[in-house]
């Protein structure tokens, strides 16, 4: 089991672990290096391919009368739904992930214990509850546009693949939970800024509800965020002095 804190070990990976075997290598004769490095054959291989590909994909359209309807007089006003139904479906993705990715942490949490740190499984069960309620959120906002939430945007597809790195950062059994707690305030950073764009793109049209909601859901993200990095610089040993971490609460016990 992996432990909380790095520790010095037999690593050979750098080259001073070998200085005799460097130097020989840093000392044979030019002409024996070859070629100097070009990538114009990588280049060539790439090109075509970047040229004649389509995208990640398409945005659905609406599956009903009413969401099509909709669509089209936004897009007679001049407005853009596509980009705001993209930009759904790819938080919507994105919150999934969030979930699953602080039930990757409450797990090893549970196993390796949290250390010293002010962290607790009480708050990552309440953040977690927190990525699922904007889920659902998203969902709804969908539906409300005629759009249909179980379809994969463009944008949703792209947030997957950048994600997946994540996902396996707190799978992975040899990581240490300051070690995942890296990757969620990564994680965080990036689930606010995208909060941030979809209330833009909710205000440029006039959904006022959506706003609101949104602008609920980015507040808890900030909240997050500022949990999270508390408690990976207490993991990497950072103290300043003993300042009270308020616990998580979700805007939904907030709501009237």
């Amino acid at each position: 089991m992996a432990q909380h804190t790095e520790h010095l070990g037999l690593n050979r990976t750098g080259v001073q672990m070998s200085p005799i075997d460097t130097k020989s290598m840093l000392n044979v004769d030019e002409s024996e290096r070859g070629e100097p490095g070009n990538e114009q054959a990588l280049v060539d291989v790439r090109s075509p391919y970047i040229a004649e590909a389509e995208g990640l994909g398409s945005i659905p359209l609406p599956a009903t009368i009413s969401g099509a309807l909709n669509m089209g007089v936004q897009m007679l006003k001049g407005d853009s739904p596509q980009i705001l139904l993209d930009k759904l479906g790819e938080r919507m993705a994105f919150e999934r992930t969030g979930a699953r990715l602080y039930d990757a942490l409450i797990t090893k949490c549970e196993v390796m214990g949290g250390g010293q740190l002010s962290m607790a499984l009480e708050d990552l069960a309440v953040i977690r509850a927190d990525e699922a309620r904007h889920f659902l959120l998203l969902k709804n906002a969908i539906e409300s546009l005629g759009g249909d939430p179980t379809a994969q945007t463009p944008s949703a597809d792209l947030v997957g693949i950048e994600a997946s790195g994540l996902v396996q950062v707190l799978n992975d059994p040899r990581t240490s939970v300051a070690q995942s707690l890296h990757a969620i305030v990564t994680a965080e950073l990036a689930d606010k800024a995208g909060w941030e764009t979809l209330i833009a793109l909710a205000d440029e049209h006039e959904l006022i509800e959506m706003v609101n909601d949104f602008t609920l859901a980015l507040n808890d993200e900030r909240e997050h965020l500022a949990l999270v990095q508390t408690w990976y610089e207490e993991a990497l040993g950072l103290t300043y002095g003993d300042v009270e971490i308020e616990p998580p609460t979700s805007s939904a016990a907030a709501k009237p």
